[in-house]
């Protein structure tokens, strides 16, 4: 059974009433289907929202993706937005892997010219962008380059040789967020770190070559430098050791400090402190640190990502980054709330920033358009293009979903399964799969997530983010 006090508003939105729980203060938003929401009752995640609508300070409604399941504390697909002067900062409205974003390049080829010569540039892109759990990678930096990295970004990567101004430049934030301190960040953190820039990781991590299948907005597409046939390269990574130290670290100091505070949550995984406190205040210094990790991360894996194609399709290859964007921030926004622009904390976990035509922050060669926003399904399905829409400024904090959601957890995607198997239907639909461990593959099956498409309607239908262009995987590697 979905939550007990669910209400249908429309056919994209139900409503959990902030008096449905004493505790509550405010809403809770969901963006789905009748379909959606019956997979959505088979975890906690509902009840997980609407604990996040107990955090002091909170605005507008706590907001569930059509793509929610349940997380650490915050449910994945969820969005908070927190005054920034009087509310508080979660980490667990981050998540562990501080953030993890989806980069996507285009590329010169086509799907005809790369179908011949798929398995080898799988198998080259699988020996030059090391993956797995723990991993060491090939970029060239010291610890003493590490505090530059964890403040410049994508920046320093591109000034030390990994890739172009460009790259950065198309990236949320110009690939850095401002105010991150390197000094605040443990030395168990970067110790882990250093050795995995431009690596892959593991989990749900992966390196996806797709083809546009089909284009539903040409003026958009064309904008963002699609077509249909055109061979792309999806890069899903994030801060890898050093963010899931990060938050361990923060979580360590505001389970304690909660009663200094007096702050009570209903879970205690929703571990919170005031964002103006001396706590937060460390907090949101070492996250955005993190960030800038992952953006050297994703910039990392994309120069590797030119070689591999270099290697096997010849130097005059071209690869170039539509745009990079992360789902697991909190970042300080101005939004309308109630007909008055607020200053807000917006905590997006496994939910991506969608803002719309004319934003400032998005690129001027998109702006016209809306921001680039990129939505994976799973290794057999397919992912989306979409672009930002007006409506997500008005009802989400200018945000959308991040991906199709799972169903199975990845104990029950593994049950009863065998790598051989999944491999060769995989193969049988010409989709070939590499992997470093067994688990990568067995947990990522396609079965294990909702339908990405009807995820897709759902945010299209409700104004969130529009269609631009549907993607089809070719090759696969997963940590």
């Amino acid at each position: 059974m979905p939550h007990p006090r669910l209400e249908q508003v429309d056919r994209y939105r139900w409503r959990i009433p902030r008096n449905a729980a004493a505790d509550m203060r405010a809403d809770v938003l969901v963006f789905a289907s009748r379909a959606i929401v019956e997979q959505v009752a088979k975890d906690l995640s509902l009840e997980q929202a609407v604990n996040v609508s107990t955090l002091p300070g909170i605005v507008g409604a706590a907001l569930a993706m059509p793509d929610i399941h349940q997380g650490y504390g915050f449910p994945i697909g969820g969005v908070a937005a927190i005054d920034a002067e009087h509310g508080v900062v979660s980490p667990g409205g981050v998540g562990f892997d501080i953030n993890c974003g989806v980069r996507l390049l285009r590329t010169t080829l086509t799907r005809g010219e790369v179908q011949p010569r798929l398995r080898e540039i799988v198998q080259q892109m699988f020996r030059d962008v090391p993956c797995g759990t723990g991993g060491s990678g090939f970029v060239k930096a010291k610890p003493a380059d590490l505090d530059r990295v964890l403040v410049e970004g994508a920046r320093w990567m591109v000034a030390h040789g990994y890739g172009t101004a460009r790259d950065a430049e198309f990236a949320e934030a110009g690939g850095a967020l401002d105010e991150a301190d390197p000094n605040a960040v443990s030395p168990r953190a970067k110790e882990r770190g250093l050795p995995q820039i431009g690596t892959l990781g593991s989990g749900n991590h992966f390196l996806e070559i797709q083809y546009v299948e089909r284009v539903e907005d040409e003026r958009t597409a064309a904008a963002f430098g699609l077509r249909k046939g055109q061979v792309v390269v999806l890069v899903h990574s994030g801060s890898r050791g050093l963010g899931h130290q990060v938050c361990t670290d923060a979580l360590k100091v505001m389970g304690s400090a909660m009663a200094r505070h007096g702050i009570a949550v209903p879970d205690r995984q929703l571990a919170c402190v005031p964002a103006r406190s001396a706590e937060g205040q460390h907090y949101l210094t070492t996250m955005r640190a993190a960030a800038n990790f992952a953006w050297a991360n994703r910039q990392g894996i994309t120069h590797f990502v030119r070689k591999a194609f270099a290697t096997v399709f010849g130097e005059g290859t071209r690869l170039e980054v539509i745009y990079d964007v992360c789902h697991n921030i909190a970042k300080l926004e101005t939004h309308v709330v109630d007909g008055t622009p607020r200053r807000v904390l917006v905590h997006r976990k496994g939910a991506t920033r969608a803002f719309p035509a004319g934003h400032p922050e998005v690129p001027a060669d998109y702006r016209p358009y809306g921001q680039p926003v990129f939505i994976p399904g799973s290794m057999g399905t397919a992912s989306w293009v979409l672009a930002g829409e007006e409506g997500a400024m008005r009802e989400s904090f200018g945000t959308t979903c991040h991906g199709a959601g799972r169903l199975l957890s990845r104990t029950a995607a593994r049950r009863g399964r065998d790598v051989k198997s999944v491999t060769r239907a995989l193969e049988a639909d010409g989709i070939i799969v590499r992997s470093e461990t067994r688990d990568g593959i067995l947990e990522e099956v396609p079965e294990a997530y909702k339908d990405v498409d009807a995820v897709i309607d759902v945010v299209h239908g409700a104004g969130l983010a529009r269609k631009v262009a549907r993607l089809r995987p070719m090759g696969v590697i997963k940590g």
